[in-house]
């Protein structure tokens, strides 16, 4: 229930235009400004930091050179699915190649979740070839 004494409609914003997309922070304006023209040298001498041996800096220069692995392409011998009387041989196909070091576990879960969703759309046009076919039968 609105509030007699605000001067806003409950569920309107005060400003519906809101910050213009794009802004920016005041503070990381004035940080930029700060940086300008220092970036080069700040960044040799995190470099030569690194070299030295210095454990941080050289987090800091791998951590900008290489950035986090997400997902890499895999390939492994994986049997067609044409049924769910398949997922036994894949499911084993993936279980070898965890085993073997071809895959990783998360990645066989991956996997996995694509087979799912593969056995549920062949499972759902199954069943909607089935219903067409009752459906034809009953006129």
């Amino acid at each position: 229930m609105p509030r007699e004494d605000s001067q806003f409609e409950e569920g309107r914003s005060g400003n519906p235009a809101g910050r213009p997309r794009g802004s920016r922070n005041r503070s990381t304006l004035a940080l930029e400004a700060i940086f300008e023209g220092e970036a080069e040298a700040l960044s040799r001498r995190a470099i030569a930091m690194a070299l030295d041996g210095d454990g941080p800096a050289m987090k800091l220069c791998l951590d900008r050179l290489l950035s986090p692995r997400r997902d890499r392409s895999i390939s492994f011998d994986l049997p067609t699915i044409e049924s769910a009387a398949d997922l036994p041989k894949a499911t084993e196909a993936m279980l070898r190649a965890v085993a073997s070091g071809e895959i990783t576990p998360s990645e066989a879960a991956d996997i996995g979740k694509a087979v799912s969703a593969h056995i549920e759309a062949i499972t759902a046009a199954q069943m909607a070839e089935r219903l067409a076919r009752l459906e034809e039968a009953n006129g």
